[in-house]
């Protein structure tokens, strides 16, 4: 079959194939989910930003 004997080594290209057809599925099934919002991403950045801020002033002692 193919000129390959072993029955291990058409098993791997058979999984190398199968695998590469789950990784494209996967991908367009979830190509358009929705993450987090923009505003909910910006509110995150802006509270961590205010903490370290907060946490570099006790350090410094300011």
């Amino acid at each position: 079959m193919l000129g390959i004997d072993d029955p291990i080594i058409v098993l791997v290209y058979l999984l190398c194939i199968f695998s590469a057809l789950l990784c494209v599925i996967y991908g367009l099934v979830y190509w358009n989910k929705e993450g987090e919002s923009e505003e909910e991403e910006i509110s995150e950045e802006i509270a961590w930003e205010t903490k370290e801020d907060e946490m570099r002033e006790k350090e410094l002692g300011l």
